[in-house]
């Protein structure tokens, strides 16, 4: 696998793990107490922690990408010949 493969997927794996992140400890202003200043939402988080969900979402992708690394490079799984369409008809 060359390099541009291996980042391309790393980037799908990280952007999909951001989106599984960013709901972690989001806690709104009726959840945390604060009072609500006129204008503002009241679902509005109160702090968002989007330093520390970036550093999460990036271990959770580094762990992601390096387990499909290994079944790619170990043969385990081919993207370029998968096994359930060898018996699907011609077209």
């Amino acid at each position: 696998m060359n390099w541009i493969s291996s980042l391309a997927i790393f980037f799908i794996i990280w952007w999909t793990a951001l989106f599984a992140v960013l709901p972690f400890g989001v806690r709104n202003s009726v959840e945390a107490g604060a009072k609500v200043q006129e204008g503002h939402d009241h679902g509005a988080p109160v702090a968002h922690g989007l330093r520390w969900k970036l550093v999460v979402t990036t271990v959770v992708a580094l762990v992601i990408f390096f387990g499909v690394r290994y079944l790619l490079v170990n043969g385990y799984l081919d993207l370029m010949d998968p096994a359930y369409l060898k018996d699907a008809p011609k077209l």
